[in-house]
């Protein structure tokens, strides 16, 4: 009797029926969609980002100058210090002295550990650097004030010449004329050409002029910034002059011009880490170490084995821009997906407010008929029931209809989706000695050597990451966006249909149990 019933009001009020379960049916749909575009589009970032991994997995090793090294680091000229004579140049005299010296805020370290850490599991490639200060010393020696004996002669007053830093109790320059003495410094940067993937120049790009090649690399030749190049009026094919440690200076050949990214380094002049070492009298030595791990989620595990392979080092990673990359896709994903959930969730209520407002609206049309159903017998539990029966059955229709639309739109999103795009890891720039290279993440080319990319392992396993890439090409991956229609979305539907129904059912039965018997039938024509 109750299925009977059932089936007879749904076909008698059939367009309405009908028009309840398309209304559940969009909302639905909408959701299963929005739910299998949100998968599909963590399932194409996470390959995407799987290929990005080389992203951020850069490491650098320095380490801190101990309280003594520091001590005689300062700027300036002294006859004291160990440039030059120890005795005071007469008055008059000619002063030029060109000195490079590591940079007071960085200690050495071996080269040699830039062979141990490029042996340690896990790490792709490394490369030595040595940032060196040239600071220039010139003017005339003015006469001097002698003081005591005790402490070095340094710039004192008098004249309105330059001033400068005494010693505890020494004369300084002073009296009947004018001392005239220039002071200036730039950074000089020494790059391990056989590694030159890594380090400053791999971000920076050649304006004009060549980068660094494997002959140059005994060579008096150099890079110079762009905007310090600017600042001295340098162009490709001028000569700079470079100090050492014996405060002589020796002529570079401007081979290019780069530029780097903005505040990226500070570095004004780059040369060949042999050449450095050998002017700075600093061989066998750098004092920071790149190092590029075969992946983001090595980085802990290769810093910590850094340090324990080279004690007393500071380590700083780039996981946490790893993370920020992440973070950001991720964030913008789960924008997006929030989002679409918050609009099939609006489209879902707008369903089940006007599955309720037209069932009420159709109760209030059979208020005749429940009102006879009532007075032959009917019990008000049984008349909620078979309201009930009928709004569930319309939400189970439009719950299959949703499923069906849920498919059709997840098959839209992979068919009509544009796929997604990114670079193959970090292709470098074209100031990179050697030229541009791709970090591939595995593989590898042959350990040691130009333009080979890099120190790799002796014996098997990963020889180093970096391949060479052609000047314009820039590797990428792409993914197709699919949209998956889950079993657990298929089940949501349909529970979300029968809650629908149910919602419905309810308002509408209560409106009908509240009918007497009475007043329905007074309006029985």
């Amino acid at each position: 009797m109750f299925f009977t019933y059932l089936w007879r009001e749904l076909r008698r009020r059939a367009r309405q029926a009908i028009f309840i379960a398309i209304g559940l049916a969009l909302g639905i749909g909408l959701v299963i969609t929005v739910t299998a575009a949100a998968a599909g589009v963590k399932n194409a970032q996470a390959s995407v980002l799987h290929s990005l991994y080389g992203v951020g997995t850069d490491i650098t090793v320095t380490k801190a100058p101990t309280t003594s090294s520091t001590a005689n680091g300062g700027f300036g000229f002294s006859f004291r210090q160990g440039v030059g004579t120890a005795t005071r140049p007469k008055a008059g005299s000619k002063i030029d002295d060109n000195t490079l010296a590591a940079d007071f805020t960085l200690a050495s370290i071996g080269a040699a550990d830039v062979t141990t850490i490029s042996k340690l599991d896990n790490v792709a490639a490394a490369a030595g650097e040595l940032t060196l200060t040239d600071r220039t010393v010139t003017g005339t020696v003015p006469s001097f004030n002698e003081g005591s004996a005790g402490g070095g002669s340094g710039f004192g007053g008098g004249g309105g010449g330059s001033t400068g830093s005494t010693g505890s109790t020494g004369g300084g320059f002073t009296g009947g004329g004018t001392s005239t003495f220039n002071t200036g410094s730039f950074v000089v940067t020494g790059v391990d050409l056989a590694n030159g993937e890594l380090g400053p120049l791999s971000t920076g790009t050649i304006s004009s002029g060549r980068t660094f090649t494997s002959a140059d690399a005994t060579k008096d030749v150099a890079l110079v910034d762009s905007s310090y190049a600017t600042t001295d009026k340098l162009k490709v094919g001028s000569t700079i002059e470079i100090g050492n440690s014996k405060a002589a200076a020796t002529k570079f050949t401007v081979v290019g011009i780069v530029t780097e990214p903005a505040s990226d380094d500070s570095t004004n002049v780059y040369v060949p880490l042999t050449v450095a070492q050998s002017l700075s009298g600093l061989k066998n030595d750098v004092n920071t170490i790149y190092v590029a791990a075969t992946s983001g989620s090595d980085i802990t595990s290769v810093a910590d084995a850094i340090t324990k392979s080279v004690p007393g080092v500071t380590i700083t990673d780039q996981d946490t821009l790893a993370s920020q990359v992440t973070g950001s896709i991720s964030s913008a994903s789960s924008l997006a997906n929030n989002l679409g959930k918050w609009l099939a969730i609006a489209v879902l209520i707008a369903a089940f407010l006007l599955a309720v407002l037209l069932t009420m609206s159709a109760v209030s049309r059979r208020i005749r008929e429940f009102g006879t159903l009532k007075a032959l017998g009917w019990k008000s539990r049984r008349v909620v029931g078979q309201v009930m029966g009928e709004s569930i059955a319309i939400g189970i229709v439009g719950g299959a209809i949703g499923v069906g639309l849920g498919f059709l739109g997840a098959a839209a999103v992979g068919h009509f989706a544009h796929p997604l795009t990114a670079s193959l890891g970090s292709t470098t720039s074209s100031a990179t000695p050697g030229g541009a290279r791709a970090f591939t993440g595995g593989g590898g080319v042959p350990s040691g050597g130009f333009p080979g990319g890099g120190a790799g392992r002796t014996g098997g396993g990963f020889t180093g990451g970096f391949t060479h890439a052609a000047a314009n090409a820039v590797p990428t991956v792409t993914e197709h966006l699919t949209a998956p229609v889950t079993l657990e979305a298929v089940l949501a539907a349909v529970i979300l249909a029968v809650l629908g129904g149910l919602i419905a059912g309810s308002f509408g039965g209560w409106r009908a149990a509240r009918l007497r018997p009475a007043a329905a039938l007074s309006k029985v024509a």
